[in-house]
């Protein structure tokens, strides 16, 4: 085990293996009575154990067992596919000595290493069967597909990877894209799987898929992550974020729009939101400008559209055995939403009303709305008696501004509908029906839904206007529901939706907020059944406390027969936190499984 087979040197330190051997290396993890040992093949690595009573043959791609005249027969072998990957792919190349990243590889090594000792024994991890990954072919006897086991008897949960999982580096004087950590995010991966978890949702960035020039798109590194986290087992929530990070609560890093995007929004800043004050938001395109041909004669529905039109084509042999759902971001933080409340940059504080975003292209809005910090009675606007909002003037803006917002959610989502949907995608039998006339007919849909993401704006819904709830976008009030129409779209395209903060309760927030999150939330529950639409729900704080798990699973089960409907949980996020806090995660994992 100690042997490491070498080739035809480089005349430089190191000498590089031949072609097609396989390289051998004890790793001092183990008792020696069951040595590590990784092969690095050609387009696979495996991290095997072997136990006494094991050798490898002729060919170093096969394990042979030794039979024993002893009467326990052959010990057993356990093998951990860490990483599947073509060593030429340069999404995957991080390890190479002129790397940006290979300072790091000891570290994370040592800490691989650590993680390995301590959950060795609860750890075990699938091998990668490429052909898996084969486009669909369809059966001459169409079945329905059965359910998750994970859903037989519970809510399933997914889990939030790092905004930054995917990353931009120089290397040889080219920025490439590559998985940051991509080690310990394989055993991270693991070990969700190994607790219950179903799958992940990854942020696919518009301003790094397609950062380099307009259609010129990288999925390199994204191809690496999917087929990573099918090797453990799991889902992928894929999302198309035509939003930036870093301006958002949460946001740990800073991803930009496409650069060529933002050189044409400095001779043209009108293609951002622009509040009372002139500020141009950046963290992403107003929909104002949605069917303007001002990106090389594209418009940003187009540009949406042929974004994840470039996606499905990459990865549709994927669809339903690893990417379940298509979520299109449609506004700030990937939410259908004006950017109201812009945390980020210090201009607005919890709870306050927010602001319009409506003056950009000489456009105006009401003039007695207040600021972002405003409170909702000290608006002329959002006053509970007498406000401007309960007017007919009130009424014609609200529903202007309310309507302008559905209308970019049809479009785009529209758009990307007939990119899922188009002929050839992998589609999954739903059911058969037998007309009158004896004929049957077979019903099918796409192995991959699409999605859309509404925000929990909570605040001020205990009061007549809804203040924060119409600034961003709803026309929700006391006597008008902001959210039916939203529901319609979803249920005429057949998409799923997922809403937050389910980890809220109404006690937790200041009362001078007229806060009602739980409220909120089972409005929104009620609505989404009424329709027919998949609602899934996620925490938009990441808190690990036990209240707030307790309230996750009543959002998720309800107490009773009609407090609770949701088909999934997104837990916000893995990363330090989560698994310094892993007892917790662990025990909320085991209750999401069974609603008793």
């Amino acid at each position: 085990v100690g042997h490491e087979e070498r080739g035809v040197g480089d005349g430089d330190g190191e000498r590089a293996p031949r072609p097609g051997s396989a390289r051998i290396r004890s790793l001092d993890l183990l008792p020696r009575s069951a040595p590590w040992i990784t092969l690095d093949l050609p387009w696979i690595r495996f991290l095997i154990i072997f136990k006494p009573g094991w050798t490898l043959g002729n060919d170093p791609k096969q394990i042979q067992p030794v039979y024993s005249s002893s009467r326990r027969g052959p010990s057993r072998l356990r093998a951990l596919d860490i990483s599947s990957r073509r060593l030429n792919d340069p999404c995957v190349s991080p390890n190479e000595p002129h790397s940006p990243l290979a300072h790091v590889e000891v570290e994370e090594d040592l800490e691989i290493h650590r993680l390995l000792r301590e959950n060795r024994q609860y750890i075990t991890i699938p091998e990668i069967d490429v052909d898996r990954f084969q486009p669909a072919i369809p059966v001459s006897d169409p079945q329905p597909s059965e359910p998750s086991t994970s859903t037989s008897r519970g809510c399933p949960v997914y889990v939030m990877l790092p905004l930054d999982t995917v990353w931009v580096v120089e290397r040889d004087g080219k920025m490439v894209s590559v998985l940051k950590k991509a080690r310990s995010l394989d055993i991270a991966l693991h070990t969700l799987k190994q607790a219950g978890v179903e799958g992940v949702m990854v942020d696919v960035w518009w301003g790094v898929a397609e950062r380099g020039e307009p259609q010129s798109y990288d999925f390199s590194a994204y191809k690496h992550l999917f087929y990573m986290v099918a090797a453990a087992g799991l889902k992928v929530q894929a999302v198309m974020s035509f939003h930036a990070a870093g301006g958002n609560v949460g946001d740990t890093c800073k991803i930009p729009l496409p650069k060529w995007v933002l050189d044409i929004g400095k001779e043209n800043p009108d293609i951002f939101y622009t509040d009372q004050s002139g500020f141009w938001n950046r963290e992403c395109l107003s929909l104002g400008c949605d069917q303007e041909p001002l990106f090389g004669g594209r418009t940003p529905v187009d540009m949406y559209a042929d974004f994840v039109t470039a996606f499905t084509d990459k990865f549709q042999h994927m669809f339903g055995s690893v990417i379940t759902e298509i979520a299109v971001g449609l506004g700030p933080a990937g939410e259908l939403r004006y950017p109201s409340y812009p945390e980020g940059d210090g201009r607005w504080r919890f709870p306050g009303v927010g602001e319009f975003q409506c003056y950009d292209k000489g456009l105006s809005g009401p003039h007695d709305a207040g600021h972002y910090n405003s409170s909702s009675w000290d608006t002329g606007f959002f006053a509970s008696e007498g406000g401007s909002w309960d007017t007919p003037y009130g009424r014609f803006f609200l529903s202007w501004y309310n309507g302008l917002l559905l209308q970019h959610a049809e479009l785009v989502l529209s758009a990307a509908s007939k990119s899922v949907n188009q002929h050839g995608r992998p589609r999954v039998f739903k059911t058969m029906k037998e007309e009158s006339n004896g004929t049957v007919v077979y019903e099918f849909e796409p192995q991959c839904k699409l999605g859309m993401k509404l925000a929990g704006v909570h605040w001020w819904f205990n009061s007549r206007s809804h203040a924060a709830e119409n600034t961003a976008g709803y026309y929700n009030t006391k006597d008008r529901d902001g959210y039916e129409t939203a529901m319609a779209l979803l249920a005429r395209l057949e998409a799923v939706l997922s809403f937050t903060c389910v980890e809220m309760r109404d006690c937790e927030h200041p009362p001078e907020g007229r806060c009602s999150p739980q409220a909120l939330l089972q409005h929104i529950i009620d609505s989404a059944e009424s329709y027919g639409i998949p609602l899934a729900g996620e925490n938009a704080l990441q808190r690990y406390d036990d209240y707030a798990f307790e309230r996750i699973a009543e959002s998720a089960f309800g107490r009773n027969a009609r407090a609770g409907r949701l088909k999934q949980v997104t837990f916000l996020r893995m990363g330090d936190l989560m698994f310094d806090n892993w007892d917790a995660f662990s025990r909320f994992l085991n209750r999401m499984r069974s609603p008793s």
